[in-house]
């Protein structure tokens, strides 16, 4: 049986491109692996202050990225969107930085 825990933010909908998709096929990465480290704030490979401001949007809503790099030297983006005006974010997206 496999468990997650609760999320630290609401992810909406996961969305991912198809060359995202094929590079994490082709890592043998399973995305909800990724996805688990996003939502539980291991922001990846980021600077320091990508890091900071990623703390700081759990508390203010801002946009929230983690980048992560794949046993193939690819990197892949997650994004989960900034809240709207009822404090919701609509989707999470996994993708390429060359696609952003």
């Amino acid at each position: 049986m496999i468990q997650i825990s609760k999320p630290d933010f609401s992810i909406g909908k996961l969305l991912a491109t198809p060359a995202a998709l094929e590079a994490l096929q082709e890592a043998n990465v399973d995305i909800i692996d990724l996805v688990e480290r996003h939502v539980s704030k291991d922001w990846g490979d980021l600077s320091d202050e990508d890091k900071r401001l990623n703390d700081e949007a759990l508390h203010d809503g801002s946009r929230i990225l983690s980048a992560y790099i794949l046993p193939t030297d690819v990197k892949i983006w997650i994004i989960t969107e900034a809240e709207d005006d009822n404090g919701e974010r609509a989707a999470t997206t996994v993708l390429l930085p060359e696609e952003y």
